[in-house]
Parts: structure tokens; C-alpha cells; sequence
């Protein structure tokens, strides 16, 4: 399964879609919907993640790991899909 991980403050947060949310939106428009505005995302494998790290020692080197995307303005999936 799939999930997003966002940078915030300088802090890794995971946002897991539901079931019926990635039936009908890709995860990227997910991701642009639901990150905060002009925070990198990253898409990837739920099973990659540490689990032998606490969450808030997690770190993303953007430079090797560039962002999936970025959050955007839009709350509606509507407007992510439509303003792409």
C-alpha cells in the first residue's frame, strides 16, 4: 500500500489515503489536496517505511529523494484535478 509522506517544520508526517478515497483519486491528487500548501510530498511503499526508528527522527534528503509534488491551495479534489 501506498502512502504520503510530507515535510513540515522540518518534521516527516504520513498521511495514509483510504481504500475509498485512492478507489476514486489517484494519490497524487490526494497528496495535492490534502498536504499543506508548498510542502514537498513524497509517494511511497507504506512496507519501506522504519520501523525501527521513531517518526520524529525521520529525515528526507531532498537532494537525493526529490519531492513527488508540493501541496497545493485547492480543498476540494475537484479543484486539484482541474488545476493541475
Amino acid at each position: 500500500m501506498q502512502t504520503i509522506l510530507f515535510k513540515q517544520n522540518n518534521q516527516i508526517a504520513v498521511l495514509t489515503p483510504t481504500q475509498e478515497a485512492l478507489s476514486q483519486y489517484d494519490i497524487h491528487v490526494i497528496a495535492k489536496k490534502d498536504v499543506p500548501e508548498g510542502c514537498p510530498f513524497w509517494i511511497v511503499d507504506a512496507n519501506t517505511l522504519p520501523q525501527d526508528i521513531p517518526q520524529e527522527a525521520w529525515e528526507i534528503d531532498e537532494n537525493e529523494n526529490p519531492p513527488d509534488g508540493y501541496g497545493s491551495p485547492y480543498y476540494t479534489f475537484e479543484e486539484a484535478i482541474n488545476n493541475d
